[in-house]
């Protein structure tokens, strides 16, 4: 079988789609809502990759998904997350958190600006996170949901699977996710990391969604800047001062292998 050739294809933080309205900043990667670009509706499996900041008391009311893994990554302040199977809880920076859509569920996600010391309400921070959202296996699934707290693991610096369906991850995952062929990493970088490598797989998205990084073969990354691996992998990334990288690994693309 032929060597598919590796394509390595940089999205700069500036060219993303937003939504801005009073409460809400929102920064869209692919095509998402009202921002339809038929040329950039997903990479591999990964079809959303929306980077929100909320004002305090503001946020998204109860709103259906189905047949979709959402996975969201806080970077700054907390964030409270409500749905129709029961869950109630607070997601703040360090916890992985995945949501289940399958059949349908409905949720709401709002900023009540929580202190995690006492979780005394203070409502003057807004919340800064990521949401991805990535196809499962097979439409119709029971909907779900799953969190874990994994800031110790993040301070070690080095790659961190927060959330994976692939069978290779299953016994260090902190959560799953139904999608075999997918798997989220996460580096929180100081600026004396050792730099971090990226796995090898058909398709990589790598967002910066903290600080500045280094891409060897690829130059200089900035906050909010993202990069489309198909066919790669091996590189290493270097933080340039504090850093943060979320890592899409997928062994397959919407519509098949």
């Amino acid at each position: 079988m032929t060597a598919m050739a590796p394509h390595i294809d940089v999205h700069r933080a500036g060219d993303r789609a937003k939504t801005r309205v009073s409460w809400l900043d929102s920064k869209h990667s692919f095509s998402f809502g009202e921002h339809y670009d038929p040329e950039n509706t997903h990479h591999g499996l990964l079809l959303v990759n929306n980077e929100d900041i909320v004002l305090p008391g503001e946020g998204f009311d109860t709103h259906p998904h189905r047949d979709m893994e959402i996975v969201t990554w806080v970077l700054g302040g907390s964030l409270v997350h409500q749905d129709s199977l029961g869950h109630s809880g607070i997601i703040y920076p360090g916890l992985a958190q995945r949501m289940s859509a399958g059949t349908g569920i409905l949720h709401s996600e709002k900023n009540d600006s929580w202190r995690i010391d006492g979780r005394v309400p203070e409502h003057d921070e807004p919340v800064h996170f990521v949401q991805m959202w990535v196809v499962p296996d097979e439409p119709g699934l029971s909907p779900g949901y799953q969190q874990l707290e994994i800031d110790d693991e993040l301070a070690s610096g080095r790659l961190v699977t927060v959330a994976s369906g692939l069978p290779r991850y299953r016994d260090r995952a902190a959560i799953a996710i139904n999608s075999s062929h997918a798997a989220l990493h996460v580096a929180r970088l100081a600026a004396d990391s050792a730099p971090v490598e990226l796995p090898e797989a058909p398709y990589l998205h790598l967002f910066v969604a903290r600080g500045d990084v280094d891409v060897e073969g690829i130059g200089t990354l900035y906050q909010g800047d993202a990069v489309r691996l198909t066919h790669s992998g091996g590189q290493r990334v270097r933080p340039i001062g504090p850093a943060e990288v979320l890592i899409w690994e997928m062994h397959a693309r919407l519509g098949g292998q």
